[in-house]
């Protein structure tokens, strides 16, 4: 009897195929506009150093916010990163692709156990791949151009310590968190309801 790898084997039970398409179509849906912004378990909040609910600087940003000083940004940041998201299908399914899926039974056995398993094997690396699109749509939005004006106005901007180094690398973490918290939610949904019965399938096996 022949041995399988454990890629051939995941990929035969479908775990791929259920992780594409739950991938596509969590971008689909956070690529629409607006889609960010509107769902607060994934709206993006301002890109501030260190935890912006915490300190002295959190209550400056919050101060800042009531008084309007911050209108805009970000509605402007979730805009970016849903921009982001509709140009990542391609790199998300490439990462997918590559995945070796060792634990069959305890990833089958977890209806978001696909989506679990890519983040803790390929995040850095999507991290990576994902942060030049959320660079170019916060740069088309014009938040890195907003965040400098504000800056040369308000010394709480300069306090921050944002650059565009970390606004890219903030807005790119929470990006991929609402990424995979939608990826989860659709692989889930695949699994109980899926096109030609594959997630039924694996159910059956494990």
């Amino acid at each position: 009897m022949a041995v399988f790898p454990a890629r051939a084997t995941a990929q035969g039970l479908g775990l791929g195929s259920i992780l594409g398409n739950a991938s596509d179509s969590a971008l689909d849906k956070l690529a629409v506009p607006g889609a960010f912004y509107s769902d607060e378990d994934v709206r993006i909040g301002l890109p501030i150093v260190g935890n912006p609910r915490r300190g002295l600087l959190g209550s400056i940003f919050r101060a800042g916010s009531k008084l309007g000083i911050l209108d805009g940004i970000t509605r402007k940041i979730n805009d970016a990163a849903g921009a982001a998201a509709g140009e990542a299908k391609p790199i998300f399914r490439a990462s997918i692709d590559e995945l070796s899926f060792d634990d069959i039974p305890g990833i089958v056995r977890d209806k978001e156990g696909g989506t679990k398993y890519l983040r803790t094997s390929a995040n850095d690396e999507l991290h990576v791949k994902v942060s030049p699109l959320v660079d170019t749509a916060l740069t088309d939005v014009g938040v890195y151009q907003q965040f400098d004006g504000l800056a040369e106005e308000h010394s709480f901007i300069r306090d921050a310590g944002l650059n565009r180094e970390s606004i890219n690398r903030s807005v790119t973490d929470q990006a991929l968190d609402g990424i995979f918290a939608y990826i989860g939610r659709e692989e889930r949904k695949f699994r109980d309801n899926p096109l030609g019965n594959v997630g039924k399938a694996l159910g059956d096996l494990f």
